[in-house]
């Protein structure tokens, strides 16, 4: 089993090439930005913004690349105003889908908060992915195990994930095979590369 970044074998669409690191791959590694109507740059995170886009790696330094060498011009041919901030705006959209899609998966029984009910889940083999809050104690999360063939997201912080299930604090959650478990590892996946630290060694995704 491997630790890493999404399957370099799945393909949906064409590849599209980052205009900071030059490397194409497909798009749900990237972050789509247009330019709106008023020349301001936009992110288009779900990707779905009309008018011709360009696109960045879902990673943080490649981001911050692209705006202090005015790569966004270049790419979508015209002059555009880059907001203050992009960065930072950028990792709080990532966090809000991912939250958005964690609780859609809980409202539909896909997903499970509370270490008695991962604990069950992760038992029986019901979960397909476990997710545990960054600023967890570590003690309390070695006593889980990802899923075997399973993905692991250790990057969303205990207040995060509490606005997904509704809750101040989770620590623990996890979610069952199909439904939006796949949407919820590849939007986890660019969050993670927008992140100001990694966690390294656990905290991330396991396939």
């Amino acid at each position: 089993m491997t630790r890493g970044g999404a399957h370099k074998d799945r393909t949906e669409g064409p590849e599209r090439k980052c205009i900071a690191t030059g490397e194409s791959q497909p798009r749900f590694g990237l972050i789509r930005f247009v330019a709106g109507p008023d020349g301001q740059l936009v992110p288009d995170i779900a990707g779905k913004l009309p008018g011709r886009g360009t696109y960045v790696a879902a990673d943080r330094e490649a981001l911050q690349k692209a705006v202090d060498k005015k790569l966004f011009a270049r790419g979508l041919k015209q002059q555009v105003q880059v907001p203050d901030g992009l960065v930072d705006e950028v990792e709080r959209q990532l966090i809000r889908r991912v939250v958005d899609l964690l609780s859609l998966a809980r409202k539909s029984g896909d997903a499970v908060s509370g270490y008695e009910k991962v604990k069950t889940w992760l038992d029986k083999e019901e979960a397909q992915v476990l997710i545990q809050a960054s600023d967890g104690s570590g003690r309390g999360k070695t006593k889980l195990s990802t899923p075997h063939f399973g993905k692991y997201i250790g990057w969303l912080t205990a207040d995060e994930l509490g606005m997904a299930f509704g809750r101040q604090t989770v620590i623990h959650a996890a979610l069952a095979s199909g439904g939006l478990a796949k949407r919820v590892v590849e939007e986890a996946q660019r969050l993670r590369g927008m992140r100001k630290t990694d966690d390294g060694g656990k905290g991330r995704a396991e396939g």
